[in-house]
């Protein structure tokens, strides 16, 4: 008997505490954010959850959703940020905050984290996998279309142009790599995918090149001549047809 009295007793003092079980809603708010603040993410986030939980049915829970979602954006962690906001809007379709949402699901895809060391390499969206811009592409675009008028419109259209630009310049990332290689056909066939798709991107003057290029080497020179009056008529005074492809090129638009 004195052992099980003594298991159950020590059964009772690991059950956890709540310390925040006197807490009100309001004071739930204010301690998540001073976490969050000061860095203690995973502090905040379960602040935010069990004010979602203590709140329900108020605009404050609602508040709590994308409180939780931006902090896991702050904490880099894009993978759950966007699976919050896409609770968020499918439980709050109308919200007042549905402009806010998309372009926090927008900014949580466009700095899906490169990791340290494409940090440290200066690698540009174009040299990563293109799957998260094209995410951030349909938030940011949902979002200027849906809402032109919010405050977020003007800096989400500003992102659209750049991930536009950098997928273009993926695909000829793409094609030089081709080129290089020898597959011309194949060059050809990803530096057309760039001119087809998109618009005064400023890779689309490599693109050209490059489809000159390939056309010269398999010998197809009708093609390869009608290539190089576009990219003159486009580009009269580019430095591709003086010097060829430039070497060590960086970043081409460093926006932010």
């Amino acid at each position: 008997m004195a052992l099980a009295a003594a298991l159950v007793l020590v059964g009772c003092s690991s059950t956890p505490v709540d310390n925040t079980a006197g807490w009100s809603p309001n004071k739930l708010y204010s301690e998540a954010r001073d976490e969050r603040e000061a860095g203690n993410f995973e502090k905040a986030v379960t602040l935010y959850e069990k004010l979602e939980g203590r709140a329900a049915g108020t605009p404050l829970a609602q508040q709590a959703q994308l409180d939780k979602a931006f902090t896991h954006y702050k904490a880099g962690e894009p993978a759950q940020a966007r699976a919050a906001i896409d609770r968020f809007m499918r439980l709050h379709p109308s919200s007042p905050a549905l402009d806010y949402a998309l372009y926090l699901k927008g900014l949580s895809s466009f700095n899906d984290n490169l990791g340290l060391f494409g940090s440290l390499a200066q690698q540009d969206l174009s040299e990563r996998d293109q799957k998260a811009a094209k995410e951030s592409f349909e938030a940011f675009k949902e979002l200027v279309t849906r809402f032109p008028d919010s405050r977020y419109s003007p800096d989400s259209r500003a992102r659209l142009t750049y991930i536009v630009n950098s997928l273009a310049k993926s695909e000829v990332n793409v094609a030089r790599y081709y080129y290089t290689r020898g597959a011309y056909v194949a060059a050809i066939n990803r530096a057309q995918t760039a001119l087809t798709s998109y618009v005064d991107a400023p890779a689309l003057e490599e693109a050209l090149y490059i489809v000159v290029r390939s056309y010269d080497a398999l010998g197809m020179t009708q093609l390869r001549d009608d290539a190089q009056r576009v990219m003159q008529a486009s580009y009269p005074q580019s430095s591709y047809t003086a010097k060829g492809f430039k070497q060590n090129d960086g970043p081409w638009w460093k926006l932010w």
